[in-house]
C-alpha cells in the first residue's frame, strides 16, 4: 500500500491504524524496507517512520485475513481529513 498523507504515517493515523487492526483476529504486519511492524503496536508502527510516498507491504494471515486485508487497504486509500473514512477511522 502507498502512504498518501503528506505528513506520512505519523502518530494520529498510526493510532487509527492500530485501532482498526485490533478489530481482527488475523495477524497483521506492515513491512517497510527491512523493518517489520505488528499493526497492533503503536510503537512499532510509529517506528516505521513511513513518509508520504512510502510503499508498505501488508502481511495478513489468520481466520479473518480477507476482511482484515480489505480494511487495511481501505485505510491506506482513505484521506482521513476529506472523505467518509474520517468518520470510520477517527473515533479515537
Amino acid at each position: 500500500v502507498l502512504v498518501r498523507w503528506k505528513e506520512g504515517l505519523h502518530l494520529r493515523p498510526a493510532a487509527r491504524l492500530v485501532k482498526e487492526a485490533s478489530n481482527f483476529q488475523a495477524s497483521i504486519s506492515l513491512k517497510l524496507d527491512q523493518q517489520l511492524a505488528d499493526a497492533r503496536s503503536i510503537f512499532a508502527v510509529a517506528l516505521l517512520s513511513a513518509t508520504c510516498g512510502s510503499v508498505i507491504d501488508l502481511e495478513v494471515s489468520g481466520a479473518d485475513e480477507e476482511e482484515a486485508m480489505a480494511a487495511m487497504s481501505e485505510f491506506f486509500e482513505s484521506d482521513p481529513d476529506h472523505d467518509s473514512a474520517k468518520n470510520r477511522f477517527s473515533s479515537i
